[in-house]
């Protein structure tokens, strides 16, 4: 199988290289940017030096590319990936796209947040892909929106809840969310130096954060119901790893061994999510560098609501390794192929 990464000089670009080489049967056909066109893959990334295939491989614009891959992830800034899907998918090339261009299914949605779409008509074929979601349709896709790293943490969290009609919705359910600084890029912004994250931990985008329309948009699908939230992200001074904390109500009370059991049959087939045990609080470093996703439940009897303790790395499971993982399916491979790492502790 070839695969081609577009806009691989990020931090998901290098996390998909860093998979794909433990992944079997798969050749990196092609890498492009536009900034770094003509480096040598293994002097941008020394990291790689080693495989063979890596070794070859150098840089280039982002031209030419039908023909040249069977799969091709998109990996490029929010709003390129419609400049350039519409022709990938005319020429028989299937793409998984890691940005925000083909989340949301509204045209007008997309325009508040982002800019005029240029491939409107794409928006209705699109899978979303969260594999525990959409499983069935992905297999079948000719483009797949990867989901955001944020989404995946508070969706998988409240997916079992909302699709069971166990959520109380007259009430807004709350997102308290932070992220390690690869979350925001490998681009050069003072507010993410050194000096600026380390010993410091601060709310970001308090009201209005883009992740937020992608986030209810998939809550409200589940629930078949018009959903409220709340979300706030913020920035803590690690390299990877998204923890959530969700607050909300039920519908009606529920012993803790009844919602634990709910949720470990909802995920009964899913590799990759892990019910931790009450006493048990998730924390990133249990997932660094994997593509699982922890999911911890807390009655709060005092409050009259329950707490949800989510934890993923935002660039394996949050991105790169969710990717991969609709890549597997897309291709009829297991799920796992080329996931299977352990977590990266300490």
């Amino acid at each position: 199988m070839k695969v081609g990464i577009v806009g691989a000089s990020g931090y998901t670009g290098l996390e998909l290289l860093r998979i794909l080489a433990n992944r079997p049967g798969t050749e990196v056909a092609f890498v492009t940017s536009r900034q770094d066109a003509g480096t040598p893959l293994t002097a941008f990334f020394p990291a790689l030096a080693g495989y063979p295939q890596y070794d070859a491989l150098k840089m280039e614009k982002p031209e030419n590319l039908a023909g040249r891959a069977d799969f091709i992830f998109m990996a490029a800034q929010h709003c390129v990936a419609m400049n350039m899907v519409p022709d990938l998918l005319e020429s028989g090339v299937r793409v998984i796209d890691l940005s925000a261009d083909f989340r949301l299914k509204s045209p007008e949605l997309f325009k508040h947040w982002y800019e005029d779409h240029k491939a409107p008509q794409l928006l209705p074929e699109a899978v979303y892909g969260l594999p525990e979601i959409y499983r069935q349709d992905i297999p079948r896709a000719r483009l797949v929106a990867n989901p955001g790293c944020y989404p995946t943490s508070i969706i998988l969290a409240l997916a079992p809840l909302l699709k069971n009609g166990l959520v109380n919705l007259e009430r807004p359910l709350i997102a308290d969310s932070k992220s390690g600084v690869t979350g925001a890029g490998r681009g050069l912004a003072r507010s993410n130096t050194f000096c600026e994250v380390q010993e410091n931990f601060k709310a970001y985008k308090v009201v209005g954060h883009r992740h937020t329309p992608e986030i209810v948009q998939e809550l409200s699908n589940l629930a078949e119901h018009p959903v409220s939230l709340s979300f706030t992200p913020h920035l803590l001074p690690i390299n990877r790893g998204i923890l959530s904390t969700i607050y909300l109500t039920l519908a009606q009370p529920m012993p803790y061994n009844t919602l634990t059991a709910i949720y470990k049959d909802f995920y009964a087939q899913d590799p990759y999510v892990r019910i931790r045990p009450q006493d048990y609080v998730p924390e990133t470093a249990d997932v660094r560098g994997t593509n699982f996703c922890d999911i911890g439940l807390f009655p709060d009897s005092a409050a009259g609501l329950w707490k949800i303790v989510s934890v993923i790395d935002n660039i394996c499971r949050g991105a790169s390794g969710q990717a991969v993982a609709n890549l597997n399916l897309m291709s009829g491979q297991p799920e796992d192929l080329g996931l299977t790492s352990l977590a990266l502790r300490p």
